[in-house]
């Protein structure tokens, strides 16, 4: 049994909610994004971030902002619309129920 391919699975079956409470905490720039990410072991490739942006974004759990930036062309800042707080929220409370089964299993093993 592969140990880094179980841990990878892991990590991108709660990666949509990872990004969705990053960007909860207010407008944030897609590679501020990756690097909490990154910084949190949750993403390791920068080509995963973008696919799943868009694709909430289509979702219309997301919506972004162009804005300038000092340091080069214009940046794409993203953040919640009401139907992704909602959303977030189903998520949270669904993260609660798993992670409560989760851990009295684990208490049942010991």
């Amino acid at each position: 049994m592969d140990l880094e391919n179980n841990k990878a699975q892991m990590r991108k079956g709660i990666l949509e909610y990872a990004i969705l409470l990053t960007i909860a905490r207010g407008e944030i720039y897609a590679s501020d994004i990756l690097k909490e990410l990154k910084e949190d072991n949750l993403i390791v490739v920068e080509g995963t971030l973008y696919p799943l942006l868009s694709r909430l974004k289509t979702e219309e759990l997301l919506k972004y902002a162009w804005k300038e930036s000092s340091a080069g062309p214009p940046r794409k800042y993203y953040e919640l619309t009401e139907k992704g707080e909602k959303f977030l929220e189903q998520l949270k409370e669904t993260w609660s129920e798993l992670e409560k089964s989760v851990n009295a299993l684990i208490k049942k093993s010991f």
